[in-house]
């Protein structure tokens, strides 16, 4: 009967995007979308790692970085994905409109601020940020490693979506469990032609945060002819939290001294 109840739902929502007259307020009705809105081999996905309904009520996103030169926090509102990453000599921050650095002592930033300021956020929020708006879903060959095909599934940007819109990704996810096992992805930041070159993210460990199972730990893969080969380097997460508090919107803005990046 629930079933029955929610196609109803469903179809409903969408027949009233084809029509003129006024749409039905569901803001009260908990509908799993889900099973409507993506395609259904990653609504698995995003199940087997806790579920959108449960992301959905989260606000905010946080997590450090063991770097050689130092921890690295990172602070995302989860919302409007502004965020603000702290390090030992650098501050970058992004207040939904201006990327910003802020230098603690003469150390001159290497990076590139624009580039970096949600990077790490993106590739630790998978899968989840694949349900953002403005994505396209698309079958991809299985990724075949150590004797195991894991099932792909390419995700590309509509045109004006984000810094980088002509950037590719590719989720492979284990095909018993559908929890995520790889990423590939390329890089075009600074360009408007789509990049060939792969690049392998292995999510080799995974942490339970808030009934949402995250990643602990992100291994980089050597790669050739768009395949992993060998493990490069490993990259643990710790410090990990969720909240259902909104951030302060305060520790976003550009602080006095700091430099906005063009």
């Amino acid at each position: 009967m629930k079933k029955s109840i929610l196609l109803v739902l469903v179809i409903s929502i969408f027949a009233c995007k084809n029509k003129t007259t006024p749409t039905v307020d569901y803001s009260e009705e908990k509908l799993d979308v889900t099973t409507s809105v993506y395609p259904e081999n990653i609504s698995k996905v995003f199940d087997a790692h806790g579920g959108l309904d449960v992301w959905s009520t989260m606000q905010s996103l946080a997590f450090t970085m063991k770097k050689p030169n130092g921890d690295e926090v990172t602070t995302t509102d989860l919302k409007n994905r502004k965020s603000l990453i702290e390090m030992p000599k650098h501050t970058i921050g992004f207040n939904g409109k201006d990327v910003w650095l802020k230098q603690k002592d003469t150390t001159t930033y290497k990076g590139k601020p624009k580039f970096y300021y949600n990077l790490m956020f993106y590739f630790y929020a998978m899968p989840f940020v694949l349900a953002d708006d403005g994505i396209i879903y698309e079958d991809a060959k299985p990724l075949e490693f150590e004797g195991v095909a894991y099932p792909g599934i390419k995700i590309a940007y509509e045109a004006g979506v984000g810094e980088s819109p002509e950037d590719e990704y590719i989720l492979y996810y284990n095909p018993e469990t559908y929890k995520m096992e790889w990423l590939g992805y390329t890089v075009t930041f600074g360009s408007n032609k789509k990049s060939e070159k792969f690049h392998f993210i292995k999510y080799s460990e995974w942490q339970t945060v808030e009934d949402l199972v995250l990643p602990k730990t992100l291994t980089w893969y050597k790669y050739e002819n768009n395949l992993p080969t060998e493990k490069r380097n490993d990259l643990p997460f710790t410090d990990i939290k969720l909240s259902k508090e909104k951030p302060a919107a305060a520790i976003f803005e550009v602080p006095e001294g700091a430099q906005v990046i063009e």
